[in-house]
């Protein structure tokens, strides 16, 4: 039975939600006009508020119906049957809630919500910024609401709705021509990849990062519109650091899930969609840096305005790329047009357009500062650093954006066919690592120059202690990697050994600022905690990514196949099941294929899982045990997890040692996408062992069996099958068979053979059934040895047993290895970077976020810009 009425009312909120915003941001604009403000006048502002609040409420009543419709199964509306299934766990629901597009822009609605409440209870004690600031809001809220209204006037469709019925969806289907009451016992289900604790929490932390970004983006906008020309930085800097670092932990939360869930063998590809945030952040990065600048030496008020509408303008930006189906097949990452690309360029282009508008009608206005920068000033570096990151930006930004030109240009009429580079990795690198080595060298010379305040002098003194500790344990690091110590390559890369060098000196430069800052105020050393996080990331990524060693080469001299990729047949190592390989200081041996159980740890091999005809069920062969414990036993029926997914249990040995660890490479042929792999990692002190599968036999495939051979054996027989001695050890009358019903008369008789393989024994069990006067077969298969044995008939005159006998190719699969050095820099510079936001954020809670009306903040003198 379909139920319309949660996807009544979830439309319904929608349109509440899109109206409430247009009165509130209408009202708030009413109550910031300076009549009204000098009249004292609140009944706009207690209508915004009002109607604000009614915005909020109507958000989280769309949110309600929308995680209804998924939770419940409600399989009549598209956007559950596509995105979700009957089998998924909760905390994976709540991924199907932000997959699709209309989810993912209600998760953005949802944090302005959020933020638009603290600011309004926030600004209480000062009215001053209110009307302005949550009049940016909701004008913001208005054109996102309207992504999801589903709406169509005519000709003109405003958003697309999430609860929009399949038969309305899919009108020519001939199911719904037969039944418009049709519907599916089961969704799509959520894709493979996303299947992964880090798509629950990574997607709100970098949308909450995106919603954040508005908070100063608002504060800059009302400051140019009320003549607050320097006061709006204040409130807005701790806003600003919020964004950031939100922002940034939401970077490198996607970053670890591709480390984690992807088979590239990293952590960041250079995608399109990885680009578009990267962006952003780092402008928001050198905005914050000038503003900081500004309340210190009253210098950069301008360049503050400018990055930080930037900043802003290009998350509107990396929503048009992402959303707008423009990327087409550049990135791996984006969503599909819905037709709103139209809608998603006039909400890029309103708020582009108010903005520069605005800023160049007030750019004349806003109070300049006479006083020259001295080269030894830490403001004078703080600029230096600004504009560094800001070109690392355009030059992603640049590359980025050629699909859009090619866009651009055929929409003009002019045919353009670039195309991004070939090596993207290759092309990004070689400009995004010399930005580190600038990053690196700011961060500590601008640090060291802030706080001294001193002159040449001064600085040279400064410099002195921590550019002896860079010099001599940058020469300590290649002198223990040319002996082998550190990592299994010698550093001796000029350009790797210049970015060593800047980012040693980074770490050493603020450690000695929060040394010095100590016996002063912890918070006030925040900036020099996030400049070591950010070189401690530096290091990570030049380690983990430039000396990244392949330990699973191809020495056989063997092409797997001419169909694979070059560098599958060269990456690779062939691994036969249970036949050991080395690789590198390793053996490695295959040792079968696992799956998940649910009440199982760990993973169950599947030689003990008997199939049933739901793929979620399936009956134990035998004990299922871990340790001493046993959890199941034979003939119980068991509940999978993810059923698709198989882990391939390899093991590892160290030639020279007793250690041996065992990982679970996961992987699932998928219909749709391929061959999903996923790797496993061994985490050490000093590195990574990132190990997946790049190759394994098609499950869906019927595997190519040989000509069947007949046997007839009587009990204590042996034979030769495929290379390895089998022993018939007899058969018996069974009473009950996995997945089988037997009735009075029938007969199940269950033959035991042994058979010895190179390193291990394995037991067969064919079993024959006499069922309704018929014969049925149910053969055993040995994957390990290749091996199909069947029991095909019983002679109980003779005492003998025939058996058929098929051989195929042993199970196997092709995998690849890879040491990761000193990852770990990595994560722990993004800790101690967030570390170091925070301390910051606390601090300029601490100076307080608002100004005070009474003592109006005293402005530089205005000089007209030439």
């Amino acid at each position: 039975m379909i139920n319309t009425l949660i996807g009544d009312i979830g439309h319904a909120s929608v349109i509440v939600a899109f109206v409430a915003a247009i009165v509130s941001s209408y009202a708030y604009f009413m109550a910031s006009r300076a009549k009204v403000e000098a009249a004292g006048d609140t009944s706009w502002r207690k209508l915004a508020r009002g109607a604000f609040y009614v915005h909020g409420a109507a958000v989280f009543m769309v949110i309600f119906a929308l995680f209804n419709i998924i939770y419940e199964h409600r399989y009549e509306y598209y956007y559950a049957w596509s995105h979700s299934s009957n089998h998924l766990p909760v905390y994976y629901m709540i991924s199907c809630f932000w997959e699709g597009q209309e989810g993912s822009f209600l998760l953005w609605i949802f944090w302005h919500v959020l933020l638009g409440f603290v600011l309004i209870n926030s600004s209480k004690k000062n009215k001053v910024w209110e009307a302005p600031v949550m009049g940016i809001f909701s004008f913001v809220q208005l054109f996102l609401t309207s992504m999801i209204l589903g709406v169509v006037i005519g000709d003109l469709k405003i958003g697309s709705s999430p609860f929009i019925l399949m038969r309305d969806f899919m009108t020519d289907a001939p199911v719904f021509a037969m039944d418009p009451n049709f519907v599916p016992q089961d969704g799509t289900g959520l894709n493979p990849l996303l299947q992964n604790y880090w798509m629950v929490i990574h997607p709100p932390t970098l949308f909450l990062g995106f919603a954040a970004t508005l908070v100063p983006f608002a504060f800059a906008m009302a400051g140019l519109w009320k003549d607050k020309f320097a006061e709006w930085i204040r409130p807005a800097l701790p806003w600003s650091h919020f964004a950031a670092v939100t922002l940034g932990i939401g970077i490198m939360m996607g970053a670890y899930w591709a480390y984690e869930t992807l088979n590239f063998g990293g952590y960041w590809n250079w995608d399109p969609v990885e680009n578009a945030v990267y962006i952003p952040w780092l402008v928001l990065i050198g905005a914050i840096h000038t503003m900081i600048a500004y309340r210190r030496g009253k210098s950069g008020l301008k360049a503050s305005f400018i990055l930080v509408i930037t900043s802003f303008i290009l998350i509107l930006y990396a929503t048009f790329l992402t959303r707008s189906g423009i990327l087409g097949n550049a990135s791996v990452h984006s969503f599909t047009d819905l037709g709103l690309s139209g809608q998603l360029f006039a909400y890029l282009g309103a708020f582009a357009v108010l903005a520069i508008v605005l800023l160049v009608y007030k750019w004349k206005q806003i109070p300049t500062s006479e006083k020259e920068l001295s080269t030894y000033s830490g403001e004078f570096w703080v600029f230096i650093g600004a504009i560094v990151l800001c070109l690392a930006a355009f030059q992603v930004l640049f590359t980025t954006s050629i699909p859009v030109y090619n866009s651009f240009l055929g929409f003009i009429g002019i045919e353009s066919n670039a195309a991004l580079p070939a090596d993207q990795i290759a092309h990004y690198t070689k400009f995004q690592l010399w930005a580190g080595v600038g990053v690196a060298i700011l961060t500590g010379i601008g640090q060291l120059l802030w706080w001294r305040k001193g002159d040449k002098g001064g600085f040279v003194d400064a410099i002195m202690l921590p550019g002896m500790l860079t010099l001599l344990f940058a020469s300590l690091i290649i002198v223990l990697s040319k002996l082998g110590v550190i990592g299994n390559e010698t550093i001796d890369n000029p350009v790797y050994i210049t970015l060593l060098v800047a980012s040693l000196f980074a770490v050493f430069a603020n450690m000695s600022i929060i040394l010095n800052l100590l016996h002063k105020k912890v918070t006030l050393s925040g900036g020099a905690v996030a400049h070591i996080g950010i070189a401690l990331m530096l290091l990570g990524i030049l380690f983990s990514s430039g000396y990244s060693n392949i330990i699973s080469q191809n020495t056989s001299g063997m092409v797997y196949s001419r169909e694979f990729p070059e560098d599958i047949n060269r990456d690779n190592v062939l691994l036969w099941r249970n036949a050991p390989v080395e690789m590198d200081k390793y053996t490695v041996s295959y040792h079968g294929q696992f799956q998940e159980v649910k009440g199982v740890p760990g993973y169950v091999n599947r030689e003990l899982l008997f199939p049933t005809a739901d793929e979620y069920k399936t009956i134990a062969r035998g004990q299922i045990k871990v340790g001493d414990k046993i959890y199941f036993e034979t003939g119980d029926t068991l509940e999978m997890h993810s059923p698709e997914n198989t882990y391939y249990e390899v093991l590892y040995k160290e030639r020279e040692g007793d250690k041996t660890f065992t990982l679970y490479p996961r992987a699932q042929v998928n219909p749709n996408m391929g061959l999903l792999a996923s790797p496993d990692i061994k985490h050490f002190a000093d590195k990574d062992l990132y190990t997946h599968v790049s190759s394994v036999p098609d499950p869906n495939e019927e595997k190519d069996w040989g000509d069947l051979k007949e046997y007839e054996l009587a009990a204590g027989d042996t034979i030769i099958l495929n290379d390895y001695v089998a022993q018939f050890n007899g058969a018996e009358v069974i009473k009950t068979v996995p997945g089988i019903t037997l009735k009075e008369g029938d007969v199940a008789v269950q033959a035991d053979l042994k058979i010895f393989g190179e390193r291990k024994t394995y037991h067969a069990h064919p079993v024959l059934i006499y069922k309704d006067g018929m014969a049925g077969y149910y053969p055993e298969v040995i994957g390990d040895l290749g091996l199909r044995l069947t029991l095909m008939n019983v002679d109980p005159a003779k005492g003998t047993f025939k058996f058929g006998v098929n051989a195929t190719q042993k199970d196997y699969i092709i995998l690849k290895a890879m040491e990761k050095p000193f990852v770990n820099i990595l994560w722990i510079g993004t800790i101690v970077m967030s570390i170091g936001f925070v301390m910051a954020i606390m601090r300029r809670n601490q100076e307080g976020g608002t100004p005070k009306v009474a003592k109006k903040q005293k402005e530089p003198k205005k000089v007209q810009a030439a």
